[in-house]
């Protein structure tokens, strides 16, 4: 890969990162604006006026909507024939140190057990990185993630007794949501895995996370537990920023595998009401499409 076209991506990958920062994507903009024109309790109306203030801020500023931008986590699903597979790690590492002192981002990123603040984003396995091979594709789909501070503290995984079924699912989720919502900065986006072990059904939370908010599981069964356990949260009367209001969340998006018949594994990821999300593709000719802002950025 030549410099001219190396120094391309990474300004590509970099200037996505610092706009995933400063824009919710549409799908999350959408969610609060709605549920800020149906809510009826006056605090909570209050709390959305000042969501909504901070997203129109944000833009107009060209500033981050929250300070905590997080630690960087990319889930990339890359064809086979895409051209530059093996230097992608060394990309995203250095689009992630770019975007941090052009965007700016907050340095988030301590190094194991020492604390040490690496100051750029990047350090010992950050950021995140997942491969998910396309053969025969030759184009790179990045989604990425901010996992803020407050947003993650509400993660659990957790292997259930098979028997405790559907019931023990709704439980362990609403247990979870009561005791640390509130600090996920709420209304939340939900994404639950279930599968075998702690870990499968952990990671599956954390995909369930990046499917846009008003998309259902493609198993009815799977489906309906996503609309049930969103009534179960909603029903918790926990508001935005925990105020109180009629909505605790605004999507529960649920990934499910196939399981051990001894074992029932769940998982749940949060996203705060600043849901930064992102989701562009990158053809071989290194020509892009934003697929996660379209009507952000025309606003």
């Amino acid at each position: 890969m030549d410099m001219d076209k190396r120094d391309h991506l990474v300004k590509t990958i970099a200037d996505f990162i610092g706009m995933v920062g400063k824009y919710l994507p549409d799908d999350v903009e959408a969610a609060l604006e709605k549920l800020a024109e149906t809510e009826t309790e006056e605090r909570a109306r209050t709390m959305y006026g000042c969501i909504l203030d901070d997203l129109a801020l944000a833009k107009e500023l060209d500033r981050p909507l929250c300070q905590d931008t997080g630690v960087l986590q990319f889930f990339l699903e890359v064809g086979t024939e895409f051209p530059y597979m093996g230097e992608l790690e060394s990309v995203l590492e250095e689009a992630s140190a770019k975007a941090t002192k052009e965007s700016p981002l907050r340095p988030n990123v301590v190094e194991p057990l020492g604390e040490h603040n690496t100051g750029t984003n990047v350090g010992y396995g950050a950021p995140y990185i997942e491969y998910e091979l396309v053969p025969g594709g030759s184009d790179l789909r990045l989604r990425m993630y901010m996992a803020g501070g407050g947003c993650s503290l509400p993660g659990r995984s957790k292997v259930l007794m098979p028997l405790e079924g559907v019931k023990g699912i709704r439980r362990f989720i609403s247990e979870t949501i009561v005791e640390w919502g509130v600090n996920a900065c709420p209304p939340l986006c939900i994404g639950i895995g279930l599968g075998t072990c702690a870990a499968t059904s952990a990671m599956l939370s954390k995909k369930a996370l990046l499917r846009p908010v008003g998309t259902r599981a493609e198993s009815p069964k799977v489906a309906e537990l996503e609309d049930v356990i969103e009534a179960d949260l909603n029903a918790l009367g926990i508001g935005p920023l925990g105020f109180g209001g009629s909505a605790s969340v605004m999507s529960v998006n649920i990934e499910a595998a196939g399981h051990h018949p001894a074992t029932l594994g769940v998982g749940i990821t949060t996203g705060c009401w600043a849901t930064r999300r992102g989701e562009i593709l990158i053809h071989k000719d290194l020509t892009c499409e934003i697929l996660s802002h379209k009507k952000s950025l025309n606003k």
